[in-house]
């Protein structure tokens, strides 16, 4: 997700990049399913109850939004797409690294087993808060930044787009809460009382995942400078 899904992005920039302009019957279908896919996709998410395959349809999503922006090929589309990459890169890596951690202690990946982490690990519980409230583009990250590129340069490419994003965006915001709340809230099974602490490193590593999404938005020209 963070490495492979943006080589495929890289790929579409300097494809499409050849084939500009494009011809119309190659650009409305691709344009026509990465729209659908954002809202299938987040769709996907909301009936999930294994964790992991709730955060790779949650990447499907965003980079059907990455996809849509490329297609556009105006400064503020590429820019979008380069930023958001970026910013999913490092959220999504989080996330799977957050659920890597439950596993660790769980043994299941089962949204509905794993249940009150709050009341065992409260710090954990506050870096899954951050990484939602970072996968859902709240300020002051990077992903507000793409997404309001991306949703700029789709509105101005065509108006309609605009209900397409908003409804992506609104279920966006809802499966995040949606797995945050229900791994994190609620009274624990009773299997899961004695669990092991959590170590330096995993907070180590959720930091040096989240610290970039906010010290970026200070100079953001360095990863969104490239196409303006």
């Amino acid at each position: 997700a963070a490495i492979l899904l943006k080589l495929g992005g890289y790929g579409l920039i300097r494809i499409s990049s050849m084939l500009n302009p494009h011809p119309p019957n190659l650009m409305f279908p691709i344009m026509i399913l990465a729209l659908w896919g954002i809202l299938m996709t987040s769709s996907i998410c909301l009936r999930q109850t294994d964790l992991k395959a709730l955060i790779a349809y949650s990447s499907v999503s965003h980079m059907g939004l990455v996809t849509a922006a490329i297609i556009v090929q105006t400064p503020w589309g590429l820019t979008g797409a380069m930023t958001l990459m970026i910013a999913h890169g490092l959220t999504s890596s989080a996330l799977f690294a957050l659920a890597n951690t439950n596993y660790e202690r769980t043994h299941t990946r089962t949204l509905l087993l794993v249940r009150g982490l709050q009341l065992i690990f409260p710090l954990m519980s506050t870096w899954w808060l951050l990484t939602n409230l970072t996968n859902m583009a709240m300020p002051p990250t990077i992903n507000l930044l793409g997404e309001l590129f991306i949703i700029s340069a789709l509105f101005n490419w065509s108006t309609p787009t605009i209900i397409i994003t908003g409804i992506g965006t609104l279920i966006t915001a809802t499966y995040s809460l949606y797995m945050f709340l229900t791994t994190q809230r609620g009274s624990i099974s009773t299997q899961f009382r004695i669990l092991p602490p959590t170590h330096t490193r995993e907070h180590l590593t959720l930091t040096l995942h989240l610290l970039p999404l906010g010290l970026l938005i200070m100079k953001p020209s360095l990863i969104s400078g490239l196409f303006t």
